[in-house]
């Protein structure tokens, strides 16, 4: 039995106690710095890194559980690289399902597969599959090791009153109604925000008509590598999709697409799944493997937005604030890069390093990464569930095509899987005056590399710390020591670039420079940095130019 195979803590069984709190017998409400609303991947998230940037924060949940059922299992390597730097990356990479190869079918025969992580050099596998529940569990217990992180159980938010200064939230539990006043609002409370509709806002977009069944199964008997699996128009379910993939426990995931006119309680039945599955296994040669349906669900979905994610000192992240398909695995992926972006911002405004406006930037950034995202899934959906006969025929011949051309796979989409966006036109960012090859544009996501730290093995991203980083290849100048950075030298200082992997996807040459921001996207770069213009850099960085 392989370690991920092994149940962990059941976390789905875990129940935390309703505690009441000195707030509720306040005379006059109590002023928190920040609220966060929701403990999903995406309000953990943001609570424990605002944590861990020495803010007080206060995280209110309207349950006392962690969430049922696997839903969110895919995790990108990016959101690890996050997850990392929130203390609690390793127990999630080591329980989860690590993956990067996916098999595209069309009809009875693979037309395809694809690798998301072909080149090394990278800590973080390209994907894990690991179920929510777990995500959340390793979270609250990170959560829970910070002394300025109070958590809330059976919190709901039922009222907000937005005013100059603060936000009063009036805040129902088992003893009752109390107020609090807050700084700032951090809304992170899922596709039905109770803050989003308190506050009359509402998310617009494309509701798709279809319908999809989830069923998490338990397999015993047969054992596959771990890959995705994804057939078009299968003779075991045709017509249709359905998508294949492990998660941890010895669980897989099967996801069939149903039809809008499927009736979702009697596609939830046993004796409907059943049948069901074991087509699939029986297409892979499973016939011998036994299972049984650990969870499932019917559901529907949209693509869609908030006009703006900021209103005043509310501001919202995650399913609260834009939702896409699940082709893909955008939803929890881009929440907690949503987190991520917010953080440090809202941190540098509390401790009056930044003007408000910063927290501007947060809102056009996530806003562009929500549209791109949205994108993605949408031209995901048609492809996988055409409405016309002229779309179904399309995407049959671009199938067929698949086979034996590559120019025909660039167009297949059984789901553009999760990747960073790369944050052009944002405002923080600095321009190139030179000229570079490669990825690594300013708003881009830093890449890993493998390197040496005092001649023990190690990573690139492991050397950031939390705040900006002048990222030098070689010496640094003597003036970064008078910048309120960190400076970073690769080639100095016992940090040496072990495969030269580091110069290659950052184009460097001795005395290129990049100036890092605290979520590890580029803000700056340079051949020949000066400190004049890293200083102009930093401030436009933090909205002070």
């Amino acid at each position: 039995m392989k370690p991920n195979d092994v149940p962990a803590k059941d976390y789905q069984s875990i129940e935390f106690d309703y505690q009441p709190s000195p707030d509720q017998q306040a005379t006059t409400p109590v002023f928190h710095p920040v609220v966060v609303v929701g403990a999903g991947p995406v309000g953990l998230a943001l609570a424990i890194d605002l944590a861990q940037r020495g803010v007080n924060v206060l995280l209110l949940d309207n349950d006392h559980k962690l969430s049922t059922g696997s839903r969110a299992i895919c995790f990108a390597k990016r959101t690890l690289e996050i997850f990392d730097r929130l203390g609690c990356g390793e127990p999630m990479v080591n329980k989860g399902v690590s993956w990067k190869v996916g098999r595209v079918y069309f009809r009875h025969e693979e037309v395809y597969s694809f690798d998301l992580l072909p080149d090394e050099g990278h800590e973080r596998p390209a994907f894990i599959n690991l179920q929510q529940y777990y995500v959340e569990g390793y979270l609250v217990e990170r959560a829970l090791e910070l002394p300025n992180l109070q958590i809330r159980w059976k919190n709901t938010v039922t009222g907000i009153e937005p005013a100059a200064d603060h936000t009063l939230l009036t805040i129902a539990t088992p003893d009752g109604d109390y107020r609090i006043r807050a700084g700032h609002v951090a809304a992170c409370d899922g596709s039905r925000s109770a803050v989003r509709s308190l506050m009359g806002l509402e998310t617009q977009g494309r509701v798709f008509r279809d319908r999809f069944l989830i069923a998490d199964i338990r397999l015993a008997g047969a054992d596959f590598p771990s890959e995705r699996r994804f057939w078009f128009d299968p003779p075991f379910h045709p017509g249709q999709s359905v998508l294949l993939h492990k998660q941890s426990d010895g669980v897989w995931r099967v996801d069939f697409q149903l039809g809008w006119e499927a009736d979702p309680d009697e596609e939830r039945k046993h004796e409907k799944i059943v049948p069901r599955v074991r087509a699939v296994l029986d297409s892979i040669g499973a016939q011998a493997a036994s299972f049984e349906i650990v969870w499932a669900s019917v559901y529907t979905f949209a693509c869609q937005r908030m006009a703006s994610f900021r209103h005043g000192r509310v501001i919202f992240a995650g399913d609260s604030a834009h939702g896409v398909s699940p082709f893909g695995a955008r939803g929890a992926n881009s929440g907690v890069q949503d987190a991520e972006n917010l953080a440090w911002k809202l941190a540098l405004v509390l401790r009056g390093e930044a003007p408000d406006t910063l927290l501007d930037s947060y809102a056009s950034e996530r806003e562009y990464a929500a549209d791109e995202n949205i994108r993605h899934s949408t031209r995901a959906t048609d492809f996988i569930t055409p409405k016309s006969e002229v779309s179904r025929l399309f995407r049959d011949a671009v199938l067929d095509l698949s086979r034996e051309h590559a120019f025909a796979r660039r167009i297949v989409n059984s789901g553009r899987l999760s990747m960073p966006a790369t944050l052009h036109g944002s405002p923080l960012h600095t321009g190139d005056a030179d000229t570079f090859a490669g990825t690594m544009v300013p708003g881009a996501a830093v890449a890993d590399a493998p390197v040496l730290r005092d001649g023990e093995p190690s990573w690139l991203l492991r050397q950031f710390g939390s705040d900006f980083t002048l990222l030098v290849f070689g010496d640094a100048p003597a003036w970064t020591t008078t910048l309120p950075l960190q400076t970073l030298c690769i080639g100095a200082a016992g940090l040496v670039d072990a495969q030269s992997l580091a110069a290659r996807r950052y184009d460097a040459r001795p005395g290129t420079a990049y100036l890092i921001r605290p979520d590890l996207h580029v803000a700056a770069r340079w051949r020949a940095p000066d400190e004049t213009r890293v200083r102009a850099a930093l401030a436009g960085a933090c909205a002070l130019r």
